[in-house]
């Protein structure tokens, strides 16, 4: 049936039986033929046929669509499973949140390599947002990042592991050392630890998901913002994953809440449900299996 799917693509896209017959390399009498054993096999007529012309039917429209999807994705299914078979020729590609840790990553790409040693890892680090525009734009094929947006079906969308944000904050700050809640600090600056091109976006999240009502203020590296909090010029949101990266003699760490309810963040590997394939949904299942 897959012949016959790109024959009534090749006419549907001519609107004609004959051009369709000239793409496809085949003489107008045998594709008419091959079109009425599809409709014969469907039980339901593609085309209304009107002299010379013809219409597509509703059940046309609907087959001729997703043909097209169905064929993308047999083209797909062969190329890579051509390259499995070559895997000396396959490139995987995958990014991971350069604030979050190396740690579960590495121990992946090793286990990864040592299991696959003839595919050619390419990592790349960043934040968010840079990881998210790479996956769209297809320069990497997986991404071990936190969640911001809803979960998408354009995706597949692996759950790693989860972590409790935190703030910290001056040591000489009159809070309650428990928890904190993100209304409470109002009046201090919040610190963003960002490049100037991710301010925006970076914002956007801190107000409309974690609740910050603060004035923002930017750091470039962790270090600079603890030296903001020792001198009292802010506080910084981070999660227990990032706890060591700060000096607990120069700041506190307290729970972080908004309301009654903890505030989460959630890590995911994520890649294009487009794009899924052996080596991809691989690496995510030993990535998992290190969070376990």
């Amino acid at each position: 049936m897959f012949q016959q799917m790109q024959y009534f693509i090749a006419i549907v896209n001519n609107h004609s039986f004959t051009q369709a017959a000239v793409d496809c390399h085949i003489s107008q009498s045998a594709i008419s033929q091959q079109m009425k054993e599809l409709e014969s096999q469907l039980g339901v007529k593609l085309l209304n046929r009107k002299g010379r012309s013809f219409e597509v039917t509703e059940a046309g429209q609907y087959f001729y669509s997703h043909s097209q999807d169905i064929l993308a994705d047999v083209d797909q299914l062969i190329k890579k499973t051509i390259k499995i078979e070559k895997n000396d020729e396959v490139e995987l590609r995958v990014g991971y949140l350069r604030s979050f840790g190396t740690a579960e990553f590495l121990q992946t790409v090793s286990k990864f390599t040592q299991e696959f040693p003839k595919v050619k890892i390419k990592i790349s680090s960043g934040t968010h947002e840079e990881l998210y525009e790479l996956l769209q734009t297809g320069k990497i094929d997986l991404n071990f990042s936190d969640q911001r947006r809803a979960l998408s079906n354009e995706y597949q969308n692996e759950f790693l592991t989860a972590s409790e944000f935190m703030v910290a904050v001056n040591n000489s700050l009159p809070v309650e050392a428990q928890k904190i809640d993100v209304a409470d600090l109002v009046d201090i600056p919040c610190i963003l630890i960002i490049d100037g091109h991710q301010q925006v976006s970076e914002e956007e999240y801190y107000r409309n998901v974690l609740g910050v009502k603060s004035e923002f203020v930017i750091a470039k590296s962790y270090d600079e913002a603890q030296m903001l909090i020792a001198s009292n010029q802010g506080y910084l949101i981070i999660n227990q994953r990032m706890r060591t990266q700060l000096d607990k003699d120069i700041v506190k760490m307290i729970s972080l809440v908004k309301g009654d309810r903890k505030l989460i963040q959630n890590y995911y590997a994520y890649w294009q449900a487009n794009n899924s394939g052996y080596y991809i949904e691989t690496f995510a299942e030993l990535l998992k299996q290190t969070f376990a």
